[in-house]
């Protein structure tokens, strides 16, 4: 019985040495959303799928022997066809991702073998950049015509913080096709 007692004792003391804690609601956040059957079908580059490849020619380290300069300028598209709503704008968001230079806004060289080298996105026809993955990335939007739509684009090398060396290039970006 007297070690029941110091049993109890000493728990008594041990909890009266916790801290108390107390909380209050303050308020309540309600998330909402809509979840959409695809709006559209979508051809990447003629593949007829919306994962595709934009192969870049090969070209010499001497085309891209300083930071700064580009070469291997190649154009893709993104057909989009049975567009429901069939009028409106459509544009391509690159989603930020960890192949994104969050500074240039071009994708890294994730995969391949050369060095100081990343790809650029380019609007077709103005080649205005597209600051990848960024709010402000300046991806033109096209107007849907019949439930249809040609995004237009160019890839190209760019050569970063020196002259490229040679090597392989492999990289891949995520999109969405935004509605407006």
């Amino acid at each position: 019985m007297k070690a029941t007692l110091r049993t109890l004792v000493a728990v008594a003391a041990f909890a009266s040495l916790a801290p108390s804690v107390s909380h209050a609601t303050d308020g309540q956040i309600t998330f909402t959303g809509t979840i959409k059957a695809q709006t559209c079908q979508i051809n990447g580059n003629g593949t007829g799928s919306k994962n595709f490849t934009v192969a870049l020619p090969p070209v010499s380290i001497t085309s891209l022997a300083q930071g700064g300069t580009t070469a291997g300028r190649t154009a893709f598209t993104i057909s989009l066809t049975n567009c429901s709503p069939a009028t409106g704008n459509v544009y391509t968001h690159f989603e930020p991702s960890d192949t994104i230079n969050t500074a240039s806004g071009n994708l890294l060289n994730a995969e391949g073998t050369a060095s100081n080298v990343e790809v650029g996105v380019l609007n077709n026809p103005d080649t205005s950049i597209i600051k990848l993955g960024s709010a402000n990335e300046n991806s033109k939007p096209v107007a849907l015509e019949n439930g249809a739509a040609t995004l237009a684009y160019y890839a190209q090398y760019v050569a970063m913080g020196g002259p490229a060396t040679a090597g392989t290039v492999k990289t891949s970006a995520l999109y969405s096709i935004v509605y407006q």
